[in-house]
């Protein structure tokens, strides 16, 4: 019984430490910004969580939906004005959807 409250504890813990890295991370990088919007299309999926999404981009996204209302919608910007929009359903990923500006 001890080594398995153990186990859980010491599980928790290592996942509250990589939670907190990634977020210390993205505190630092402007809130909705990528480096590539393009390549982040690339690499999403559906059923991803928000915080894997976080990792990938390094950023928080911009929240585009209501405060504290499901589906969460958030938006990535790179620096040429591409656009990933990310619809979150319960902390995992329903839909993307890119946008490119006109040349």
């Amino acid at each position: 019984m001890a080594a398995a409250t153990a186990g859980l504890v010491m599980w928790m813990l290592l996942h509250f430490s990589l939670m907190m890295q990634i977020l210390k991370r993205a505190a630092n990088r402007p809130i909705g910004h990528v480096d590539s919007a393009v390549m982040l299309n690339t690499k999403l999926k559906p059923g991803m969580t928000l915080l894997h999404v976080v990792a990938m981009t390094q950023a928080i996204g911009e929240l585009q939906s209501k405060k504290n209302t499901q589906p969460e919608v958030f938006r990535w910007t790179d620096s040429s004005q591409s656009q990933v929009t990310c619809t979150f359903a319960d902390g995992k990923l329903v839909r993307h959807e890119l946008w490119r500006p006109s040349p």
